[in-house]
């Protein structure tokens, strides 16, 4: 019986104590999409500075373009860098980014490397992307195209425009057998789940 109590008094702590939390980042998500940033930012806020890695992500996605705030890449690289150690897949995707362009800390490949497959292995399209650009590149690691058509071949799949543009031009570049073992191996690859910090 005290188990039972037990159980139902962790059960009201975790979904009726989050409730409260959930709403307000519901509420600041309502607002970003209509615009009212400074609203968004007022619910996000608070979340973000308790640990809540979605509000952090979307905090940093707002210093990075300047929206309802003046536009900080330094801002949005310590915000997204908080969601992304707590393995948040778009942080760390958007992170990768900042390190790939430069935005906010010295342009490091190998950095952003790092993030996108961090992010990748998630299974977020849009690091897959990035990655095989990376990997087709050189940029942070040996140029590899096969790695780059397994990343863009993965990122397709999930619809990203700009991977399915990069599997067209691939398949130009490739041989057939490149095509196919790369086709191989990202019928092999599975996800992982979210990382722990590092």
């Amino acid at each position: 019986m005290k188990t039972f109590m037990f159980l139902k008094i962790v059960f009201f702590v975790i979904v009726v104590g989050a409730t409260p939390v959930w709403s307000n980042f519901l509420d600041g998500e309502g607002a970003y999409l209509r615009e009212d940033y400074a609203r968004a930012l007022e619910e996000w806020q608070p979340l973000a500075k308790t640990g809540d890695a979605e509000a952090q992500n979307m905090l940093g996605y707002m210093y990075r373009y300047g929206q309802g705030i003046p536009q900080d890449f330094e801002q949005a690289r310590q915000w997204y860098r908080l969601a992304a150690d707590q393995g948040h897949a778009r942080a760390q995707n958007n992170l990768g980014a900042m390190y790939r362009q430069g935005l906010g800390v010295p342009q490091n490949f190998e950095e952003a490397l790092r993030w996108f497959r961090r992010s990748a292995e998630q299974g977020n399209g849009g690091a897959q992307s990035h990655l095989g650009l990376m990997y087709f590149e050189g940029e942070g690691t040996a140029k590899d195209v096969i790695q780059a058509y397994k990343w863009a071949y993965l990122s397709a799949q999930q619809g990203v425009e700009q991977a399915i543009f990069a599997l067209e031009f691939l398949e130009k570049e490739l041989r057939p057998e490149q095509i196919e073992e790369a086709k191989r191996l990202a019928r092999e690859w599975t996800p992982k789940g979210e990382e722990v910090a590092l």
